[in-house]
């Protein structure tokens, strides 16, 4: 009977909604909830399978022995060279959403996942250059950029009071793919030996042509996208946008730069307990997969008593985690470095979802009553602080590499990282916690 029990309409074409009004309880209740569900599941199907190709080389340099003449810091640059293409393609993938709708853009980036895995599938055997393996890492990145255009098309579906647990949900199943490739590497090296890496990649060909074609069946674009493409440039002109940007550095860019180089430092600073790469294989994914599977937490927890709150100690308790992966390398106490690594996987996926809740509450508190701007704001800010954040696995690796490079040991990069997580705690706290009449409310 009335507007807000009708069905969205969709006008311009097939797979297009042109009515969305997720604040709306009684359009939500009828029509909003099961079409953002069914929207979410296949997001993060796609965006699975692109984060298990992008940190597909963090298993894949286990495969790299000595008949391929590549050392440990050649190994750091080829997981450190798909981080990087991975960040700089995330802003043009939020873009992209706006420019062409958010099922459309699902099946053109997970179609372009067929390339780096069919390359990877044929190409990688001894003999092989390493220009060429630089090449295949690099293309890799392509699925780095998945996750953004997935975070802010999900943002737009979801009603504010829902979008710290819509978020954590999306995010933590695209993170599971991280662990999830070092699992199926896990499998390969267990039954097919290190001398077949091509199969690691082969086997994602068909899950990725299911993850197109399930984009393309049961997902939908939403017509408002299409006008918020000012959204980045407002965006880069608010302060808040490059200090969520450094925050997000600090957990997503701990957790996907620790799951790149997590197996490397385990085969060179405790060579004698994983001389080869299935005994580090067995433990790389356990980190990954604890910090993927707690991110929707942190998203809850941030719901309940506030993103600013959790973000704060959470950051804090990262500090303490490094601090024992220190201590663990200085006294060569590989169960200690083992608790200690596996916290910083733990809180920096805490870290992940009480940041990204924090998006919304900023901006939902800068244009109060002003709905749709806040949602144009922090979508856009998603993608940016989504791209800087993962840039931050560039950093984590090049610290690694230079660490091992200059000291052979990499102590020298856990002390940046307590120096890092200690700057965000200041920043944390001056920002957004500390009492004063211009702190917004609801962060």
């Amino acid at each position: 009977m009335t507007a807000v029990a009708e069905r969205p309409t969709a006008t311009l074409k097939a797979h297009w909604i042109d009515d969305w009004r997720p604040e709306d309880p009684g359009f939500w209740n009828s029509v909003g909830a099961p079409i953002a569900r069914r929207n979410l599941i296949f997001s993060i199907f796609s965006e699975h399978i692109g984060f298990s190709v992008w940190t597909m080389w963090s298993v894949l340099v286990l495969f790299l022995g000595p008949q391929y003449g590549i050392d440990p810091a050649g190994k750091f640059l080829l997981t450190a060279l798909p981080a990087l293409i991975g960040a700089v393609l995330r802003i043009p993938y939020t873009f992209a959403v706006a420019r062409f709708g958010g099922r459309n853009w699902t099946i053109v980036s997970a179609t372009l996942l067929l390339v780096p895995t069919i390359l990877g599938a044929f190409l990688i055997e001894p003999g092989v250059s390493y220009s060429t393996l630089l090449i295949l890492a690099g293309v890799a990145g392509v699925g780095g950029g998945n996750f953004a255009s997935s975070m802010a098309n999900i943002n737009a579906y979801y009603p504010d009071r829902l979008k710290g647990w819509a978020l954590g949900i999306n995010a933590g199943g695209g993170n599971l793919g991280v662990a999830a490739v070092q699992l199926v590497g896990l499998l390969v090296l267990a039954t097919a030996g290190a001398g077949r890496p091509g199969l690691v990649a082969g086997i994602y060909i068909p899950l990725i042509v299911l993850a197109a074609l399930g984009s393309a069946l049961f997902m939908d674009n939403l017509s408002q996208a299409r006008n918020e493409k000012r959204g980045m440039r407002d965006a880069a002109r608010e302060p808040h946008t490059w200090i969520m940007s450094l925050l997000y550095i600090g957990t997503f860019g701990s957790f996907i730069g620790f799951g790149f180089a997590f197996g490397q430092v385990l085969q060179v600073q405790f060579a004698d307990d994983f001389s080869t790469p299935v005994k580090a294989a067995y433990l790389t994914f356990l980190g990954p997969l604890l910090g993927s599977l707690i991110r929707p937490v942190g998203g809850a927890l941030a719901d309940r008593l506030g993103g600013a709150k959790v973000t704060f100690w959470n950051f804090v308790a990262m500090a303490v985690g490094a601090g024992i992966v220190l201590l663990a390398s200085q006294v060569r106490s590989l169960p200690l470095y083992l608790v200690g690594f596996i916290a910083l996987f733990v809180f920096s996926g805490v870290g992940n979802g009480s940041t990204y809740k924090m998006i919304p509450a900023i901006f939902r508190a800068k244009n109060l009553g002003a709905d749709h701007e806040a949602r144009r704001l922090s979508g856009a800010v998603i993608g940016i602080a989504g791209a800087i954040g993962a840039f931050g696995g560039v950093l984590v690796n090049l610290a690694f590499r230079q660490s091992f490079l200059e000291y052979k040991t990499a102590d020298a990069a856990y002390i940046a990282f307590i120096a890092f997580y200690a700057l965000c705690v200041v920043v944390t706290w001056a920002v957004y916690l500390r009492p004063s009449a211009n702190r917004l409310t609801g962060v």
